[in-house]
């Protein structure tokens, strides 16, 4: 219910550019606490533990790639005007 409550807190307040940031740490936080106690992982064998962080290294791979592709596009974008093909 803490995290409930703190997500709902940070919703109504103003951080300008850090909203997102903080709605993402927070969101982090709360994923991390059902991996570990309420999928029993912080107990589990060693070789479970390896799987859940491999899963999240593949994952952190895949958002890098897929952050630096969205990089590298061009941020100039005009709305080309609509064009009409008239059959002869």
């Amino acid at each position: 219910m803490l995290g409930t409550g703190i997500t709902v807190w940070a919703a109504f307040q103003n951080f300008h550019q850090f909203n997102i940031v903080i709605a993402l740490v927070i969101a982090t936080i709360k994923a991390t606490l059902v991996v570990l106690y309420f999928m029993h992982a912080r107990y589990s064998p060693k070789r479970t533990q390896l799987v859940i962080v491999c899963s999240v290294f593949w994952l952190a791979i895949m958002l890098a790639l897929t952050l630096s592709d969205y990089d590298t596009r061009s941020r100039d974008v005009r709305l080309a005007a609509p064009q009409f093909f008239h059959r002869a």
